[in-house]
């Protein structure tokens, strides 16, 4: 366990600086184009929204799924994996500069595909931006790439804390945009291609910078990486067949995706649209990235290893062990992020009308933080497998539940039982209610492929954790309002919203903590263990 502590505090001390960072360049952006409502918001949000896209069909379908367990079974080659290593990274670089010419050649036809609502003025001000945007693909590839493999050899840190850089480079360019051209611009019509080259090519130099500094720790990894053409003879085929599946799995959710910028698109200018709807989706991965990511990633390692031997004895106990843990700390912040969503919206909007409106969209992904928490460790379980099969069939059924909420919500709006200021927000709970079908799923799937999960063990703990949240949600909600509620300090300004966010967290993590020790929660002690480590002088 002492390992999977340090790689924890490890990553999540750089993942805690590097979504810091991040929302800060998110409000910086914010004073630049606007947020709620903004046409220029919305025409970057699409277009920097491109390349993410892309790279999370290379990321999360490739990369996690696949490359980190065949690194990881490499490793015992007699070149500790290197050869493979070698031929795996030519073959990547062919395919991420192929990739990224064609996508940056299809900008005019990808904008018209994700925004048809727009203006013929906003659409060529996303296409403009898009061509800036674009080629991050190939440095996002190369990043995920080069990150993943450190991964598996065991190298947390660089992964984790490159993208601190992007953020401080962006946070630079977008605030001379402000300063040269006195932000935020919100009118499509008053975009010039200096502002345009500057606002995008800002984004774009981050995410080169952000994979260069990667590579200047590939010496840590120790392996020999040599551009190699010969594919054949080290198992490419088996990746093939691996990627294949969540390749497609990626690729429905991208389907989904789609449908929900197609659809949210028709709200610009109405009220939140896709920059609002991007902007609640960063603040609710926040803590997941935070939590998640952090204590989760060392424990696929290791569960992966358990997996490759075997001994599936211990990867339940992995799974037990590592849902317990994660749903501690994910069942605090859903209660401090619920009742601070006023405050926490204000940070990424312009003033406190458009915090009240895209609060209600943070709401509605809240509603499945939980149930994600548990499927970053049943899917990635499946993965530990060499089963990318049953994660696509369980992700499929998830991607269609999403394409029918997001056309049931504008179906609502047509018929005028919501308003346009009200579709983020529904299209964000169906998201959310779909997720949650796609775990009670998953969950059943993998019971039956391992004889037995234990449900009932970890699920007794997430009841307990509900329990204590509920005081201290009311707490914390008591706490907003002693501070004015929506029209007190906190949602006067982004500084201020942040510093009152803070405070009603703080408050609703005394009470829960207090209430687990009240409930004798033996998952407590392992948390205040975590919690020691990332305290100066923890160990």
């Amino acid at each position: 366990m002492s390992g999977i502590g340090r790689a924890s505090v490890l990553i999540g001390a750089g993942t805690v600086v590097s979504r810091l960072t991040g929302l800060l360049r998110t409000v910086v952006l914010v004073a630049a184009v606007g947020s709620v409502p903004s046409a220029a918001a919305d025409a970057f949000a699409v277009a920097n929204q491109l390349p993410n896209n892309i790279y999370a069909i290379i990321s999360a379908g490739l990369l996690s799924a696949v490359v980190v367990p065949q690194i990881v079974k490499a490793a015992a080659h007699a070149d500790g994996g290197s050869a493979f290593v070698s031929k795996l990274f030519t073959l990547g670089t062919v395919g991420l500069l192929v990739t990224t010419a064609a996508a940056t050649a299809a900008a005019p036809w990808l904008v018209q595909l994700y925004a048809p609502e727009y203006s013929p003025e906003q659409t060529a001000l996303a296409t403009a931006f898009a061509y800036w945007c674009l080629p991050q693909v190939f440095f996002y590839g190369l990043y995920a790439l080069v990150g993943e493999t450190l991964n598996a050899r065991r190298v947390y840190g660089p992964f984790t804390w490159a993208p601190i850089v992007n953020n401080v480079v962006s946070i630079v360019g977008f605030l001379a945009f402000i300063a040269l051209f006195s932000g935020p611009v919100t009118d499509v019509a008053g975009w010039t291609p200096d502002m345009i080259a500057l606002l995008a090519g800002t984004a774009t130099t981050g995410i080169v910078v952000q994979a260069a500094l990667l590579l200047v720790f590939w010496r840590s990894a120790k392996l020999r990486v040599r551009p190699d053409f010969r594919w054949k003879g080290v198992g490419l085929g088996q990746i093939g067949r691996l990627a294949g599946w969540t390749f497609l799995m990626m690729l429905a959710g991208q389907l989904a995706g789609l449908v929900q910028t197609r659809v949210l698109s028709e709200a610009s200018n109405d009220g939140p649209s896709v920059f609002a709807f991007q902007n609640a989706w960063l603040l609710f991965m926040l803590p997941y990235s935070i939590i998640v990511l952090s204590i989760g990633t060392p424990y696929y390692t290791r569960l992966s290893e358990h997996a490759t031997a075997g001994r599936d004895g211990e990867v339940r106990d992995d799974i037990v062990s590592s849902i317990r843990t994660l749903g501690l700390f994910v069942v605090l912040a859903t209660a401090a992020l619920a009742v601070a969503a006023v405050p926490a919206s204000r940070i990424f909007t312009n003033d406190a009308a458009g915090a009240l409106q895209a609060a209600p969209v943070l709401l509605a992904f809240l509603v499945c933080l939980v149930p994600l928490s548990v499927l970053f460790v049943i899917q990635r379980t499946f993965y530990a497998y060499d089963d990318t099969r049953t994660p696509f069939l369980f992700t499929v059924a998830q991607v269609v539940l999403v394409i029918a909420g997001a056309l049931v919500s504008a179906a609502l709006v047509d018929a005028e039982v919501i308003r346009l200021p009200q579709l983020a927000a529904s299209v964000a709970l169906t998201q959310s209610l779909a997720s949650v079908v796609q775990v009670i799923l998953a969950t059943w799937l993998l019971q039956r492929r391992l004889g037995g999960l234990r449900v009932g063990e970890w699920m007794l703990s997430l009841a307990r954790f509900v329990l204590a949240a509920i005081p201290a949600g009311a707490a914390g909600w008591g706490i907003y309002l002693l501070l004015g509620g929506e029209a007190g300090w906190t949602t006067s300004n982004p500084l201020l919203a942040a510093i009152g966010t803070g405070i009603i967290g703080l408050g609703v993590s005394v009470v829960y903590v207090a209430m687990l020790a009240v409930l004798r929660a033996p998952e407590l002690q392992t948390a205040m263990g975590l919690v020691r480590r990332f305290l100066p002088g923890g160990r």
